[in-house]
């Protein structure tokens, strides 16, 4: 639905309910993001405010509008602009993430490429990369801001890079997994607190706590998401479970698995491409014979921790508890 302007009527999702200012303050962050877009094509267009509508809970962005609290000077236009760029940072990263893994879905609805092409997806992902950017050279308060974020970014890419070429290939480092999720994953959330936080002038000592805040609620999250592949469902991740295995990308269940018997993992890894449902299956068997979920438990919750002691670093205020009661949900997911 639309209004009489042409934007869509705001759907956030309902988890924001219980925190009625964020679910406003993230309503403005969609419109801003829909009356930014400034392209002729219409079809990328209705393909982005698709991407905006598509069920995301806007995590990134309300880290981001939270942090915006720390410091003294409280600016919501600049902080609902700078949670807009994390955002399309955001969907960039994942239009171009399912092109990488060859995914059919996401939230339950197809992926751009899979409705349109490699082509027009990457176009696409590019396009919310410039948004990002521009949203970033109008509201960011210093180049060095900026300058800094890039460089944040360029990491992101390098993740999404490394991810490429580890696909089917035989899983053993846990160091090699960590820095993988270090760049795709936990990058972002980095980004979304530090922003947050700088721009909202705190002091560079406390918004590198939120800096490091984000960073380990980031390498928690996707490691939970990676044990959610194994024991979870599809309404819970959002995307068919095991399918990290059918494309070729082995995580952290895997290698801790493979540490203790790695011998029928190799004999049936060796298939790549042609692994067969029956393989997969045997494949997630194993790790759960030999502990890689729980083992992987261990370490999402030694990541938890440190993301609630940096957090406790920050300076009180109301937006220090619904930081506390958010990133508490976000890394305890059914497990």
């Amino acid at each position: 639905m639309r209004d009489e302007g042409g934007i869509r009527e705001m759907r956030i999702h309902p988890m924001w309910k219980q925190y009625p200012y964020l679910e406003k303050d993230l309503e403005q962050v969609v419109k801003l993001i829909e009356s930014s877009i400034r392209i002729k094509d219409q079809k990328i267009t209705k393909t982005i405010q698709d991407l905006i509508h598509s069920g995301g809970k806007l995590l990134r962005p309300a880290y981001s509008l939270l942090c915006s609290e720390i410091g003294p000077e409280k600016n919501k236009e600049r902080a609902i602009a700078i949670a807009a760029a994390v955002e399309c940072l955001h969907m960039a990263t994942l239009v171009h993430d399912d092109v990488i893994d060859d995914s059919d879905t996401r939230h339950g609805k197809p992926t751009v490429h899979t409705q349109n092409g490699n082509r027009f997806a990457i176009y696409t992902g590019d396009y919310l990369f410039s948004l990002t950017f521009s949203l970033l050279a109008r509201y960011a308060s210093s180049m060095k801001n900026l300058e800094f974020n890039s460089r944040g970014i360029e990491k992101i890419l390098i993740g999404e890079l490394e991810q490429l070429n580890s696909r089917y290939k035989e899983p053993t480092s846990v160091k090699e997994y960590l820095s993988r999720i270090s760049g795709k994953t936990a990058q972002l959330f980095s980004i979304s607190c530090y922003l947050g936080a700088i721009e909202s002038y705190a002091p560079k000592s406390v918004a590198m706590h939120a800096w490091n805040m984000g960073r380990y609620i980031g390498m928690s999250f996707q490691i939970i998401d990676d044990i959610l592949d194994y024991q979870g469902d599809f309404k819970t991740v959002g995307k068919p479970v095991l399918s990290d295995i059918r494309q070729g990308i082995y995580t952290l269940p895997m290698i801790y698995a493979m540490r203790m018997n790695p011998k029928p993992f190799k004999q049936i890894l060796k298939k790549k491409e042609d692994l067969t449902d029956e393989d997969v299956l045997e494949l997630a068997e194993l790790v759960h014979k030999y502990k890689g979920v729980e083992n992987a438990k261990g370490l999402a919750k030694k990541y938890t921790d440190k993301a609630i002691k940096e957090l406790n670093q920050l300076p009180e205020g109301e937006y220090k508890q619904t930081l506390l009661e958010l990133t508490e949900m976000l890394l305890t997911r059914k497990l």
